[in-house]
């Protein structure tokens, strides 16, 4: 399970935080003033039916004649087609409300993921992020149509009715209304404690989901290891603890429904009781009694709609903190607004102000620092000429990952500059260093697709025949001819129906066909076989030639032929040169490397 916990927010009703959601709903602002008109509509409709009742009741009955009954007839029947039109009109205004909602809030997280830093993802789970563009938006998109819809109709209704008990004995109007004070009292009551379950609910729901993605991209460790029984234990723990607060909170909310339920009732009592005996004496006439207790319980249905609306918004709350804190977060790195108006950002590039990138990389007295680690580099400096390949051992934690991570500005250095081609590279626009990069990582991530368009994915204008000769420059052509289909075979899901040797050479030909100026291999031979990584070598030799290029590698034999190989020890360079020049001097190198040739030997006899 993961241990991410989500921070805690406001405890009360913030009507600030749903300012700022409602924004999702202004590019809608007339569909959703349609809406409101219609249910204005259908709630001064509903509140006239009492009045004809009335009419119906002292004139045909009391008074015993028939006239006029067609003309009742035909005002009746135009109220209902009319109401019947308004019902269909709505419920497709607040269904293309609700789902143009939900898309836009999808895509204004989408996007804001895609400009998050990699900061982000190191402390944020997958299953968090899944649950806010998921049931969180979901919950939000009804809750602005279909809220709307119910509030607007509880208002109209509300008011229309109150309006008419006034018009027809405001005595009778106002003692029906006495159990108004109680049932505000009960609405603060319930409304906090409300909030609060739900507030918990989703945040139990963002771990289960959390922990559905872990069980599922984990199922091959978990079978290995046997843990099936202790995760199973795990989960349920978690969905216990979802079910108790989702039931407390159901419980909260059907208390406070019936609460209003029973008040209303009282309310229809008082109208009985008074209005009755007013009705034996005389004072009002038999249609209008009818009228009236029709309209206490009309008035106190929407009250009920209301309170239910009301207990969803404190749900809905949760997700709207939860949703807005996501589209809301600041990524930890981006450009300057001078350089965005200048260069572009992420999603309008100006390329035509793009330079070109030449390959020379500068660190400049760099100290660098992971906010709740040590300092993983101080004071550094390196210098990489244009063309070079650069190779980084060293033992894990050392500082070789840092040292790539900040040349390629997924992260940028707490203190010095890092240059590019003499320019610090906060003073160029990040999609275009990472336009120019290449990456190879040691479990490449293939996309759902064929293997035709994974490969494409590096340029996505690129032809048919540049994607085949870039997988012929790395020689993953002839693999990739013996599959079933070819270039057409689906890769599967991250790649999973090809091996980690195919993925390998479909990952290089992809970055190849980029034709990226600085090209990063991190343990890019380190999960594949003796024979597959001979092929990955020979690829390599291909796709770094001139261009610049650093290389993490355990494996040493992979990094031979590097044109300078650092040895990184604490965030500091220790050794320093060529193979063999670090052989010659005898020191960590020379222990590391020989120790993996021997190694190396005793596997080959052992196998022979």
């Amino acid at each position: 399970m993961t241990a991410f916990e989500e921070q805690e927010y406001n405890k009360k009703f913030d009507f600030g935080l749903w300012k700022r959601y409602l924004r999702f709903a202004i590019p809608y602002k007339k569909d959703l003033l349609k809406l409101a008109l219609v249910m204005i509509a259908v709630g001064v409709i509903d509140a006239i039916f009492p009045m004809m009742s009335k009419y119906a009741v002292d004139h045909f009955i009391v008074e015993k004649t028939l006239t006029y009954i067609e003309w009742f007839a035909i005002i009746y029947f135009v109220l209902i087609a009319f109401q019947g039109f308004n019902v269909r009109l709505l419920i497709g205004l607040a269904g293309k409300i609700d789902m143009h909602v939900c898309y836009d809030i999808r895509k204004a997280g989408f996007q804001r993921l895609q400009e998050l830093s990699f900061t982000y993802y190191d402390k944020t789970p997958v299953g968090w992020l899944m649950a806010r563009m998921t049931s969180d938006v979901r919950l939000l998109g009804d809750v602005i149509a279909w809220g709307l819809v119910d509030s607007v109709w509880g208002l109209t209704m509300m008011t229309a009715t109150m309006s008419f008990m006034l018009y027809l004995h405001w005595k009778l109007a106002l003692v029906t209304m006495t159990v108004m004070p109680a049932l505000i009292i009960f609405s603060m009551y319930f409304q906090q404690k409300i909030l609060k379950a739900y507030r918990k609910v989703r945040r139990i729901n963002s771990r289960i989901t959390g922990a559905f993605n872990e069980g599922i991209m984990g199922a091959k460790t978990t079978k290995t290891l046997v843990r099936e029984a202790a995760n199973l234990q795990e989960f349920r723990k978690e969905t216990s603890g979802m079910f108790e607060s989702s039931v407390r909170a159901a419980i909260f909310s059907s208390l406070y429904l019936p609460v209003v339920l029973t008040l209303g009732s009282i309310g229809t009592g008082l109208a009985l009781w008074y209005g009755g005996e007013r009705t034996i004496s005389g004072m009002i006439s038999y249609g209008t009694l009818v009228a009236f207790i029709s309209y206490t319980i009309q008035f106190f249905e929407p009250v009920h709609q209301l309170a239910r609306i009301f207990a969803e918004l404190q749900a809905a709350q949760a997700s709207v903190e939860r949703t807005l804190s996501m589209i809301e977060t600041e990524a930890e790195i981006e450009d300057s607004p001078e350089v965005v108006a200048k260069y572009g950002d992420v999603f309008h590039p100006k390329r035509k102000n793009w330079h070109q990138l030449i390959g020379n990389i500068s660190f400049r007295n760099v100290t660098f620092g992971y906010k709740e680690g040590e300092r993983v580099l101080d004071k550094f400096n390196l210098d990489v000429r244009a063309g070079e390949t650069v190779a980084l051992v060293g033992e894990t934690g050392s500082g070789k990952s840092t040292i790539i991570n900040l040349a390629c500005r997924f992260y940028e250095p707490t203190e010095g500059s890092i240059l590019i081609d003499g320019v610090d590279y906060r003073q160029r626009s990040l999609l275009w260093l990472h336009s120019n990069l290449g990456y190879v990582l040691q479990t490449p991530h293939l996309f759902s697709g064929t293997i035709m368009e994974n490969i494409r994915y590096g340029r996505l204008n690129a032809t048919d025949d540049e994607v085949i000769q870039a997988a012929k420059l790395v020689d993953a052509h002839r693999f990739i001819l013996e599959l079933e289909k070819g270039y057409k075979t689906d890769a599967g899901e991250g790649g999973e129906r090809l091996s980690t040797g195919q993925k390998q050479l479909v990952s290089f030909a992809r970055a190849i066909l980029a034709n990226p100026a600085i090209f990063v291999l991190d343990e890019a031979t380190s999960s594949v076989d003796t024979e597959t990584e001979k092929i990955i070598q020979e690829a390599i030799q291909t796709v770094l030639d001139g261009r610049t290029s650093f290389i993490i590698a355990h494996r040493l034999s992979t990094i031979r032929s590097a044109d300078r190989i650092l040895v990184i020890q604490k965030g500091k360079i220790t050794e320093e040169g060529n193979h063999h020049e670090l052989m010659d001097q005898m020191g960590y190198y020379h222990r590391l490397y020989t120790n993996q040739f021997l190694d190396e030997q005793e596997t080959m006899m052992l196998n022979s």
